[in-house]
């Protein structure tokens, strides 16, 4: 198989799969207050928590930057926390033009890229060009999160269009559920990083 592909696959299949629970939660967490006809917006709110996240994984990766693997596990809940928060205390029902989740999409996703760094790392193995693995990760990696985001879309439209459930509501329910699966995991994260 060619190594681009394999690991643009691994990309993909890493951020999709339900052992890494929390990044579809954060993903979902970050478009939970949107539609489907709000597609264009979600693709630049997954773009921004994408860059976020490569910068910070190349960063690790090559070893300019790095930090215990204990503390990135404990604060990746916590921005899910805090993300599913904020759409909860939300004010108004239709997003703006530009919100705090453009800012929490790029920011938390420095964070997060350090979460995905040692996955890529044990496959990068001892290999010294990784500019191609790299970008084939990240880009299997917004590919997967573009799914991610499908998938919530296409239930918000379920919910919210054929069920008649207001806008609102679908966010409220969605993030609640989300905040409160964050809130567990960062908890039970905290008492291994003080473990440790």
């Amino acid at each position: 198989m060619n190594e681009f592909v394999m690991y643009f696959q691994m990309g993909w299949q890493h951020i999709v799969d339900w052992g890494g629970i929390d990044h579809i939660l954060f993903i979902a967490a970050l478009c939970a207050v949107y539609l489907l006809e709000d597609w264009k917006r979600v693709l630049v709110l997954v773009t921004a928590f994408t860059i976020g996240h490569s910068i910070t994984l190349a960063l690790s990766v090559t070893n300019v930057v790095f930090i215990k693997s204990s503390l990135i596990e404990f604060l990746i809940p916590v921005t899910i926390a805090i993300t599913a928060f904020s759409n909860v205390i939300r004010k108004q029902t239709v997003p703006g033009k530009l919100q705090i989740n453009y800012y929490f999409a790029g920011f938390f996703g420095l964070i997060h890229g350090m979460g995905f760094s040692g996955y890529l790392k044990s496959l990068l193995g001892t290999q010294t060009n990784i500019v191609r693995p790299l970008l084939a990760f990240n880009l299997g990696l917004e590919f997967g999160q573009i799914l991610i985001v499908t998938g919530v879309l296409l239930l918000a439209a379920i919910v919210v269009n054929i069920r008649r459930v207001k806008r609102r509501d679908w966010s409220l329910f969605l993030s609640s559920a989300i905040f409160g699966v964050a809130f567990m995991m960062a908890a039970e994260r905290y008492q291994e990083l003080m473990v440790k």
